[in-house]
C-alpha cells in the first residue's frame, strides 16, 4: 500500500487555511448584503410567486420574517456567487500555483454554469413541478401554502439546481490538478449515471419521470461535456 502523498497532505492544508481566510473575507460583505437585501424582499418574493399563482399563507407570528429572512440570504448566495467562485479560484491558485489566465477561464465559465443552472430551475423545473404538486388539489383538499416552506423550496432548488451545473468544471479542475484523470472518470461512467439519477430523483420536486428526465439528462450532457473538455486540459503524466 502506497504511503500518503505529503506534498498532497500539505497543499490541502494550505487551501484550507487560503479558504478559511476567503471566508473571513467574504463574511463582512455577505452580512451586509442580506441586510440590504431584506428590504427588497418582499419585491424578491413576488418573483419568486410567479409561478404559483394563489396567496402564500403563515402559521407562526415570526415566520414572516424569518421566510424575508431566508429569501435574503438566498438571494445573496445567488449574487455574490461570482466573488464567492473568485475567492475559492485564489485559494486554490495559491495552493496549486494555477495560470492566471485558467483562473479567468474558471472564474468567467463557473459563473455562467451557475446562472444558466439557475435560470433552467427558474424557468423550467419549477414550472412544471409547482403545476404536478398543485395538481393534487380538488374540491376538498385546498392547498394552504406557508411562505417559510415555499421560500425554502424555491431557494433550495434554484441555487442546488446552480452549483450542479458546475459539473464539467469541476471535472476540468480535478483532471488540471492531477487528482483524477480523464480516463478514469471515463471508466466509471456507468457510475456516474446511477449517481445522476439518484440526483435527478433528490432535486426535482415532483417524482414524475417527466420532470426527473428535465433534470437527469442535462446532467449527463454536462457530464459528458465535462469529460471531453478534461482532457486537453489534463496534466500531463511524466
Amino acid at each position: 500500500m502506497r504511503s500518503p502523498d505529503p506534498s498532497l497532505y500539505h497543499r490541502t492544508l494550505i487551501f484550507l487555511f487560503e479558504l478559511r481566510k476567503a471566508i473571513l473575507l467574504m463574511a463582512g460583505l455577505f452580512v451586509t448584503t442580506v441586510i440590504g437585501l431584506y428590504f427588497y424582499s418582499p419585491i424578491l418574493l413576488r418573483h419568486l410567486q410567479h409561478h404559483l399563482h394563489q396567496k402564500l399563507a403563515f402559521f407562526g407570528i415570526a415566520e414572516p420574517f424569518l421566510a424575508m429572512l431566508k429569501l435574503s440570504v438566498a438571494s445573496a448566495v445567488f449574487i455574490l456567487m461570482p466573488l464567492i467562485l473568485l475567492r475559492i479560484w485564489l485559494a486554490l491558485a495559491a495552493t496549486f500555483h494555477l495560470s492566471r489566465l485558467f483562473g479567468l477561464i474558471f472564474v468567467l465559465v463557473a459563473t455562467a454554469l451557475f446562472y444558466a443552472g439557475a435560470a433552467f430551475c427558474y424557468f423550467v423545473t419549477l414550472p412544471f413541478g409547482i403545476k404536478f404538486l398543485l395538481s393534487y388539489g380538488s374540491g376538498r383538499i385546498e392547498p394552504v401554502i406557508s411562505v417559510g416552506k415555499f421560500v425554502s423550496f424555491v431557494g433550495l432548488f434554484i441555487i442546488a439546481f446552480g452549483l450542479i451545473f458546475e459539473l464539467p468544471l469541476i471535472m476540468i479542475l480535478l483532471a488540471r490538478l492531477g487528482l483524477v484523470r480523464p480516463q478514469t472518470m471515463a471508466r466509471y461512467r456507468r457510475h456516474a449515471i446511477l449517481i445522476i439519477s439518484i440526483l435527478a430523483a433528490v432535486l426535482t420536486p415532483t417524482p414524475d419521470v417527466i420532470n426527473m428526465s428535465l433534470m437527469a439528462l442535462p446532467l449527463y450532457f454536462l457530464f459528458e461535456a465535462g469529460l471531453l473538455l478534461s482532457r486537453p486540459f489534463a496534466r500531463k503524466v511524466a
